[in-house]
């Protein structure tokens, strides 16, 4: 793809848990086409059917023929509900969708990593890698998307210098976007072992949702900001049109191309 004459700053829209339901058609149009207007880029977080359908799938991939920006994705619990996954990303790919799982893209000069991630709990009260098969299983899970996510920001780290590196998460990777859930659900929530390769890798922002009463705001240890921007948070923030708008502030350099970039 040609990239236009680089225009600063990138708009960055970012949502989670939009749920499109059977019964959508039309309704995300207008939706989508308000993102397009305001930003340069759409991060879509996770959730983005409702019961993992692929009846869902295929009502989003038309609605998101208004969205005349490039998006860029993660999966969801819910897109995983019905073992549909692995389709449902094939229905809604094309040269303007990106569905990561541990793949980066580099956009208008930013680079973008992502997974959907897992639960395991957080800081010290993390569930470890110890007794039954199930509990070790559930653990790995985490510790999979940890290690994909990091091997993304690495590949960006190799072939990109210095550029500006954006995570979209499922899953939160800190406490702090999670409160206002319950606490005794928080190791559904997300997990700290996301967190670590975020500080390391030094990166900008990441985005992610799936605490639909969470935190819309917080900050990992090394002070990179996270953004819980689950839907519902952003109605509750009083946001009319839900979607978060970030910008990112780009060193003048001269017009390349944009890459899409695929590996793991």
């Amino acid at each position: 793809m040609e990239n236009n004459k680089q225009q600063n700053p990138i708009r960055i829209a970012a949502v989670g848990d939009i749920h499109v339901k059977e019964t959508d058609q039309g309704k995300w149009v207008e939706y989508f086409r308000t993102i397009s207007a305001q930003a340069d880029i759409l991060l879509l977080c996770g959730d983005l059917t409702d019961t993992g359908h692929l009846a869902e799938a295929e009502v989003l991939a038309q609605e998101l023929k208004a969205c005349t920006i490039p998006i860029i994705a993660v999966l969801g619990n819910h897109d995983y509900e019905r073992d549909q996954q692995k389709t449902i990303k094939k229905m809604l790919e094309n040269d303007k969708v990106h569905i990561l799982d541990g793949q980066t893209v580099v956009l208008h000069g930013i680079g973008f990593a992502g997974v959907k991630g897992f639960g395991g709990g957080f800081d010290k009260h993390m569930l470890s890698m110890f007794g039954e098969p199930m509990i070790k299983s559930f653990v790995q899970e985490a510790v999979d998307d940890a290690l994909k996510l990091d091997r993304a920001l690495a590949h960006l780290d190799v072939d990109y210098i210095d550029i500006p590196k954006i995570v979209v998460l499922h899953y939160a990777p800190i406490k702090e976007t999670v409160v206002g859930e319950p606490p005794e659900i928080f190791p559904y929530l997300g997990c700290s072992r996301l967190v670590e390769p975020i500080n390391r890798r030094q990166v900008l922002v990441a985005f992610h949702g799936h605490a639909h009463v969470g935190t819309l705001e917080g900050a990992t240890s090394a002070g990179v900001k996270v953004f819980n921007v689950a839907k519902p948070i952003l109605q509750r923030e009083g946001y009319e049109v839900p979607f978060y708008l970030y910008e990112v502030e780009l060193k003048p350099e001269p017009a390349t191309q944009e890459v899409v970039s695929q590996q793991g």
